[in-house]
């Protein structure tokens, strides 16, 4: 299998920590993201790594007894360290609980710290400089085990006998929220076993900015079922958690689970290999959940080759291969995997590149990529694609893939004026929550799509002109569905194809019906078509009569563009011909560098002093010396006009 058939794979540089043994104990901390090395109970020592950390921690314990937990408060500020299963001592002060056993501690803030009992949750803060712990609240309730969200700072306790009744509490600035309780519906067991459910089954995970609670359920041989499922219960700040999705694996074995760029991806240890799911496409809803099928077959995660350090004589060695989807592997959400055995801490990504080819449906494969974050130049080399010679769309593909896009450049535009309308409202001040919208990747604008797709897609000499007209007004007319105006290098576009195959009765209906707006732009590249196609002069005017343009702005334009022979002509339809500077325009003419060209606009302006002072020299305050001297060098003496008598 070549390297772009795999979608996902695992980080290049990961953390590396001493591996698990007998005397090296491996923790992992979810809120940080940091792997602890604990030697010998911390007496010879405890390494801490995380993925942004490029100065391990390092630092000596007294030997206390085993460690079953440590964690860094948020910000690395104050540690805990929990020995047994009645004492957790951080580094101010000890805590104690008289008959409960403590499952673990969470820290949701630099000096906020929560302890889960078998009996209830305790919710402190540290006082550093007092080395002492403030009871903030607490709750009495039967916990068989828990399970902590840092992103969202929930804590999901699992109740009851079967374990399947889940009290989630939400943590936030010294204050802890009890959300309503939910049940997991477990799947039919035989009589002689009696279910319940397992914290492996279990995950939490933000996914488009909900946070979700994740259950692998598992195929029951009594039931009908083709094989395991992922059900996604929804988890609101308020309200009651409901069951919103289901992901059909259609296999039976041992699964894990990670979120990656807001996808689901899950692995089987069986046939080693990952399928990967995604809640905003469309799926099969039957009026309470949506079923969703894998985006993409099923396929390993790209071979992993172990670097060898050491010694200079050691590193010329081969890499060795990495034993994917091993049973030493631990998951931890959203998409980290750790090897304690291999001393690697990986972080799980999606590659786009491959997934282009995996997926041959368009329309599916743009809603795909448009929720991706690095999603703007695959994109662009979609477009591309799909208008080359060997993988060419139809119009209605195309078509689909621009409304797409002009559907998330629509959003962001709105977003963006609604947000300058608040400010200019003054509501900025009174409403902190306020902010920018946030222009992500899936953002394409015309700029984007005119500079990597369509200026290159005209240029193509094999593609028939009638599709690149029509591709490049598919376009247009998707700007335009979703009312964004349409920028006039676009319209610029369309005119110089309509002019390189000479279909100017084509260009004619264009302009006349308005297909193509009204900008000045546009109508200067009119004007400097006159030569090829007459009828674009009157064209020209006729447009810019309609935008009420200043004059003296649009011979600007047309001398900063060179066209002086255009400008002198649009002058000349207004009649303002008798009062231009003749230095200006021999200025244009000297600097296109065309003998001719300037030799016409300097015999221009010789006639209009013969007609309007009786000669055809130009006074001292015309300031022209210097173009006379020039006419001179390049034409002779005896090109210059004689006055003329009658």
């Amino acid at each position: 299998m070549g390297e772009e058939d795999y979608y996902l794979e695992l980080c290049e540089r990961p953390v590396q920590f001493e591996k698990a043994n007998p005397v090296n104990c491996v923790f992992f901390d979810e809120a940080n993201k940091q792997v602890f090395a604990v030697r010998s109970g911390g007496a010879t020592g405890v390494v801490v790594k995380g993925p942004d950390d490029r100065n391990p921690i390092s630092f000596r314990m007294d030997d206390k007894g085993e460690v079953k937990c440590i964690k860094f408060s948020l910000e690395n500020k104050i540690l805990a360290v929990q020995r047994t299963s009645k004492t957790v001592l951080e580094y101010t002060q000890e805590c104690k609980t008289k008959n409960a056993n403590i499952l673990g501690f969470c820290w949701t803030s630099s000096t906020e710290i929560v302890f889960i009992t078998d009996q209830g949750i305790e919710f402190y803060q540290v006082l550093p400089e007092k080395r002492s712990l403030k009871l903030l609240k607490s709750h009495n309730l039967n916990v068989n085990w828990y399970m902590y969200c840092p992103e969202s700072a929930v804590i999901l306790l699992s109740t009851t006998v079967l374990e399947n009744v889940l009290q989630p509490f939400h943590f936030r600035a010294g204050t802890m929220s009890k959300l309503p309780k939910f049940e997991i519906e477990l799947p039919a067991a035989p009589k002689s076993t009696k279910p319940s459910l397992s914290e492996r089954d279990i995950a939490m995970a933000t996914i488009y900015g909900q946070l979700y609670v994740l259950f692998l359920r598992h195929h029951s041989r009594t039931s009908n079922s083709t094989g395991a499922e992922v059900v996604l219960y929804h988890l609101p700040r308020e309200g009651a958690c409901k069951k919103m999705h289901i992901l059909k694996l259609n296999r039976t074995g041992k699964f894990a689970l990670n979120v990656v760029d807001n996808l689901v991806v899950v692995h089987h240890q069986d046939t080693e290999t990952s399928v990967i799911f995604d809640i905003k496409l469309r799926g099969e809803f039957d009026g309470s959940v949506t079923f969703h099928h894998p985006v993409l077959p099923a396929r390993s995660i790209q071979p992993y080759q172990i670097p060898i350090t050491g010694p200079a004589a050691v590193t010329s060695q081969s890499p060795v291969p990495c034993k994917l989807y091993s049973s030493s592997w631990i998951v931890f959400q959203p998409d980290i995997i750790i090897s304690a055995s291999q001393g690697y801490l990986w972080n799980l990504q999606v590659k786009l590149e491959p997934i282009v080819n995996l997926l041959p449906d368009k329309g599916r494969l743009m809603d795909f990529l448009l929720q991706r974050k690095e999603c703007k130049m695959v994109i662009l080399s979609v477009c591309s694609q799909m208008l080359s010679e060997s993988d060419r769309a139809s119009l209605p593909v195309i078509a689909t893939v621009f409304d797409k896009l002009n559907h998330e450049y629509k959003k962001y535009l709105d977003a963006e004026q609604s947000y300058a309308m608040a400010v200019e409202a003054g509501q900025s001040r009174s409403s902190p929550l306020l902010k920018r919208p946030v222009r992500t990747q899936a953002v394409l604008d015309q700029s984007d799509v005119y500079t990597h797709v369509l200026s290159a897609f005209v240029e193509k000499k094999e593609m028939p002109h009638k599709f690149v007209i029509a591709v490049l007004m598919e376009y247009i007319r998707s700007l335009n569905q979703f009312q964004i105006a349409v920028q006039h290098y676009l319209h610029e576009l369309v005119i110089k194809t309509l002019v390189q195959h000479n279909l100017f009765y084509m260009l004619h209906q264009f302009l006349q019906y308005h297909v193509l707006s009204d900008s000045k732009p546009l109508a200067c590249l009119l004007l400097s078509l006159e030569s090829f196609y007459p009828p674009a002069h009157q064209l020209s005017l006729d447009m810019l009569k309609r935008l009420s343009t200043a004059n003296d702005e649009i011979v600007e334009v047309l001398l900063s563009k060179h066209q002086v022979l255009a400008a002198l002509r649009f002058i000349r339809g207004i009649g303002g011909h008798d009062n231009i500077s003749a230095r200006k325009f021999l200025d244009a003419a000297k600097q296109t560098e065309d003998n001719m060209l300037f030799y016409t606009i300097f015999r221009f302006f010789e006639q209009r002093n013969q007609r309007l002072r009786g000669s055809p020299n130009f006074t001292p305050g015309e300031h022209c010396e210097e173009h006379v001297a020039f006419f001179k060098q390049i034409f002779g003496d005896q090109a210059l006009m004689r006055p003329t008598t009658f």
